[in-house]
């Protein structure tokens, strides 16, 4: 068996640690065919290429001095922790990607204390040290620093630093002596990352990930823990629940390059996936067949926040979608939770409405983007947080939040924050910026970032990770200013929404199509208006100089899908069509909204 290891790459948001393990796979000469140099091999689906993030984690194996290295590119977003707690229990050791401007952030903390509390040994990588004003040696200590908060072990701690630049394509173990590959990145990890241990006897593999195919359904992934596993192998599947079923591996399949290669057995130590397992979970063993002995289960993090999906039932329903009735729904999110772990789904109060559980706004509001471009049509309504009863106690979902800005805004946020119930724990100069780290309930956040980037002309850079439950905070004040609601169906034109502007901000467009109830934006004072912007100008035979030239129209709002579900209040729906996202009451009638209110 060729030597082995199993490392994965952790670091913050927007670090490099996708481009970095591109370059590793085009340094050891694994290229996919028609593959566009542009664009990153391991974010493959449009979502994350768009966004520049990760959002599912992914295998790669490469070949460096003959060692099979298998990566796991993991998300960055605490959104997506559920990912990363997973594969970590695949690996024996870490790539730590730390920025060299930015130093270590707060889901670099949030994935290294997971690794390190696992015993993982790390290797620390100072990337983009080519950023103009970087400090790539002040950056090596805070890590050491954040390691020894963290309770690192003598020998976690006594860890190797390589410095670079991913993009430009080069590493080094000097900063200041830029080289012309990669190749210092992988001789750190074969040199100081164990090779996995390799234990005989009766055969465990732990599953810790999982794919789909639409040919053989679900594939189950993870790291071979004890002795070896063969095609057409009779073996148990150890429950969470402690029960015991009998199955039967059809195909066995390990990692080479971005393929999957079909084997005949896989020994101790490796990383493969499996065909022919059915009714397992994340977290089930796969054992002997006569004599079952299963591994610890893994924990995974519950959801913290839900949100009501339901058909799209506007006057515009089906203009745009191919899927638009609750069954296909349902189907959706039955295939989602095949391997999306950190959701779960309730049926609503009627057929037509499902009760979605995730770990954020971002979590929740991929699915919805992924979903509408597939040619879902559906409305979602305004996110809310899932309180817990401890001890007697109502307790809810508390995040620590991170907030860098410029010195002279700090005072701002300072006061937004606190309204929102938020706690400050720390504040911190850098440079002529500022670090604010509060504690704040999750149902705070809703909503924040909007404010805080229009109180710092859009200066402010914002992160958040889950702390814990702790004992409800107290009502916080939602959205002040009321909505601007379409009076009735129709084409908006300019003449009415230049006469409306002193009411508010819009957020249509003239020429756009509109409907009764539809939120078209924002009132500049409390409660809701109702506003008529279908009215055209009428024509008259007297002629009056350039009257028409004087429409001056200010530039719509125009929200992303996270901006509209944090903005939306409970009575309103985001409505989302393959093409469109509006905003609207869930009443379209305004005599009925009356009445609602009257109750």
């Amino acid at each position: 068996m060729k030597e082995l290891r199993n490392i994965a790459i952790i670091a913050h948001v927007d670090h490099g640690k996708t481009t970095l393990v591109d370059k590793m796979i085009m340094h050891c000469n694994v290229f996919r065919k028609n593959e566009n140099p542009g664009d990153l091999i391991m974010d493959n689906n449009d979502l994350e290429r768009e966004r520049g993030i990760t959002i599912l984690s992914k295998n790669v194996a490469v070949e460096y001095k003959g060692v099979k290295i298998n990566i796991i590119d993991t998300p960055g977003h605490s959104d997506f922790g559920g990912e990363v707690e997973r594969v970590l229990n695949m690996c024996d050791g870490v790539l730590l990607l730390v920025d060299a401007f930015e130093g270590t952030m707060p889901q670099t903390r949030f994935v290294l204390q997971k690794a390190l509390g696992m015993g993982l040994k790390p290797v620390v990588v100072v990337n983009k040290v080519d950023k103009e004003n970087c400090t790539p040696d002040l950056v090596q200590e805070q890590v050491f620093d954040l390691m020894c908060n963290l309770d690192a072990t003598e020998e976690q701690l006594d860890f190797p630093t390589i410095y670079g630049s991913a993009k430009n394509n080069w590493m080094s173990t000097d900063w200041e002596k830029p080289t012309t590959d990669i190749s210092a990145a992988l001789d750190a990890i074969i040199d100081f990352i164990p090779a996995p241990n390799v234990i005989e006897g009766t055969p465990q593999l732990r599953i810790t990930s999982l794919d789909y195919s639409s040919y053989v359904g679900r594939i189950c992934i993870g790291k071979v823990h004890r002795g070896t596993l063969t095609e057409n192998m009779n073996i148990s599947l150890s429950k969470r629940d402690g029960s015991i079923v009998k199955s039967k591996i059809k195909e066995l399949y390990v990692y080479e390059g971005l393929k999957r290669v079909r084997v005949e057995s896989v020994k101790s130590g490796d990383i493969c996936a499996i065909v022919g397992v059915d009714g397992f979970e994340i977290g089930d063993t796969i054992c002997d067949f006569e004599n079952p002995e299963p591994l610890s289960v893994i924990k995974i993090d519950e959801p913290t926040m839900s949100m009501l999906f339901t058909i799209n039932d506007s006057p515009f329903f089906g203009k745009e979608g191919k899927f638009v009735t609750s069954r296909h729904i349902k189907e959706r999110l039955d295939l989602e939770l095949e391997k999306n772990l950190a959701l779960r789904v309730k049926q609503g109060d009627s057929t037509e409405k499902f009760m979605v559980y995730g770990r954020g706004v971002l979590h929740l509001s991929v699915l919805i983007e992924t979903m509408r471009r597939e040619g879902y049509e559906l409305q979602v309504g305004q996110p809310q947080v899932l309180y817990k009863t401890i001890d007697g106690v109502r307790c809810e979902p508390v995040e620590t939040l991170y907030i860098d800005l410029p010195d002279e805004c700090a005072g701002k946020a300072i006061e937004y924050v606190t309204k929102r119930k938020g706690e400050m724990e720390s504040m911190e100069q850098k440079g002529d910026r500022t670090n604010l780290v509060f504690s704040i309930p999750s149902r705070g956040i809703i909503g924040l970032r909007n404010n805080l980037l229009t109180a710092t002309a859009g200066e402010a850079v914002i992160s958040h990770i889950f702390k814990g439950y702790e004992p409800y905070k107290g009502e916080i004040e939602g959205r002040i200013n009321g909505s601007l609601i379409a009076m009735e169906n129709g084409t908006s034109f300019a003449y009415s929404i230049d006469k409306l502007q002193d009411r508010g901000k819009f957020f249509i467009t003239p020429g756009e199509e509109v409907y009764q109830g539809q939120v078209i934006g924002e009132n500049s004072r409390q409660g809701d208006i109702v506003i008529n912007v279908t009215k055209a100008k009428k024509q008259s035979n007297v002629r009056s100089s350039g009257n028409d030239e004087k429409v001056r129209i200010v530039p719509p709002i125009v929200f992303s899908l996270e901006e509209a579900l944090e903005y939306i209040q409970q009575d309103e729906y985001v409505e989302v069509t393959p093409e469109s996202m509006r905003i609207r009451k869930i009443l379209l009638n305004e005599t009925d909204r009356k009445r609602s209110n009257m109750k």
